[in-house]
């Protein structure tokens, strides 16, 4: 049985006493749930983010970002073995932010995605169209191709260390959000994607995640629909009110 999984985003946002506030108000309220709950603060507030729930069952500290080198001479990058050593064994890779910005491929990401897998992490692997594709209906072209040229090159066993989340560019930090429907029907045609390759028994076991502006008012209707595991939450995830009522949407 896949697993419910909400797991907040934190970007480049709060410094190291922002991160301890905020974790501590996630703590207090977050004390039992059916989803696993994940959050991914920055770099340099993930030890000390790790220090203050390693004894919390509940929430998992997760990273953001990693570089595919095991080591050498990236200057400011990180590896799956630096991210191991201080107890974080789950990464967000392909963010669309990391593509638009940084310039990520598909290319590219799969070798992110090897070198996590290689070490045995978890991964939550981002993609989505932008407006442009939606409107002219390329959508499911463009989705698929992403998952296609990233993912398939793996035997179906590293699924099981494998989350995906589907992002539409066009309702990250926007406000504008997918409806249920539209969530749902890119869900479905993202394991029908899987099953063509895999099988239905590996697609009926991989987290789909939504990643657009989801909010306390939408949560429970997103995640009620079939083929919706849970989300990752952007904004949302900085509120501890907000990102509580969120995971209890489940």
């Amino acid at each position: 049985m896949r697993k419910h999984i909400v797991a907040g985003n934190w970007k480049m946002n709060n410094d190291l006493a922002e991160t301890e506030t905020l974790i501590t108000a996630l703590k207090s309220k977050t004390k039992t749930t059916d989803a696993e709950v994940m959050i991914a603060p920055a770099f340099t507030n993930l030890w000390q983010a790790y220090q203050t729930l390693k004894d919390n069952d509940v929430i998992e500290v997760i990273a953001q970002n990693m570089h595919a080198a095991t080591n050498g001479a990236y200057t400011g990058e990180i590896s799956a073995d630096m991210l191991k050593s201080i107890g974080v064994n789950t990464v967000i890779l392909g963010h669309s932010e990391r593509r638009e910005y940084f310039k990520e491929t598909d290319a590219s990401l799969a070798k992110k995605v090897d070198a996590a897998l290689a070490k045995d992490m978890r991964v939550i692997f981002c993609f989505g169209e932008e407006l442009a594709d939606r409107k002219s209906g390329n959508e499911e072209n463009i989705v698929g191709s992403q998952i296609k040229n990233a993912l398939f090159h793996l035997d179906a066993s590293a699924f099981k260390n494998i989350v995906l989340a589907y992002e539409p560019v066009w309702a990250i930090g926007t406000g504008e959000t997918a409806s249920p429907e539209q969530a749902q029907d890119m869900h479905a045609f993202i394991r029908k994607t899987l099953a063509d390759q895999y099988g239905y028994e590996i697609a009926n076991e991989v987290s789909i995640l939504y990643g657009g502006s989801v909010k306390p008012a939408n949560a429970k209707e997103i995640f009620g629909k079939p083929d919706v595991d849970g989300g990752l939450i952007g904004g949302a995830s900085l509120k501890a009110e907000d990102f509580f009522a969120i995971v209890n949407a489940f």
